[in-house]
């Protein structure tokens, strides 16, 4: 059975691993609502890059040591995670040089991992 891909499901076939973001550029002078934008200088000569975050990781692995005595324990409850800073919607600036470009669907994104974001923008009020 063939599932028909549209633009709203497209990315659901994605899973993110560990501490990585999947991030939609935005183009070089677009502006967020709250006035923030990086100049195009300041991309190339930096090589700092801003989009829109659209998918997560589950986080920094954090494996539990092994109790010999719990065989009846799932194998999925054997790791825990600590969730990422960074969530779905937000402006992310971040380093290109630790990131990885890759094309999905015709689309260009970014791969990042969360230590090479630099500074997360987020709509919600604090």
């Amino acid at each position: 059975m063939a599932v028909h891909l549209t633009q709203d499901n497209k990315l659901k076939k994605l899973i993110v691993v560990g501490d990585r973001v999947l991030i939609k550029p935005a183009t070089p002078n677009e502006r967020t609502e709250s006035g923030l934008y990086l100049p195009p200088g300041l991309q190339e000569r930096e090589k700092v890059q801003q989009g829109y975050v659209i998918k997560t990781g589950p986080g920094y692995a954090l494996p539990l040591p092994s109790e010999e005595d719990e065989a009846w324990k799932p194998e999925e409850e054997k790791v825990k995670y600590i969730p990422l800073q960074a969530k779905e919607g937000d402006l992310a600036i971040f380093l290109v040089s630790g990131s990885t470009e890759v094309s999905y669907q015709g689309e260009k994104y970014f791969i990042v991992p969360q230590g090479a974001i630099l500074m997360l923008e987020r709509e919600e009020e604090l």
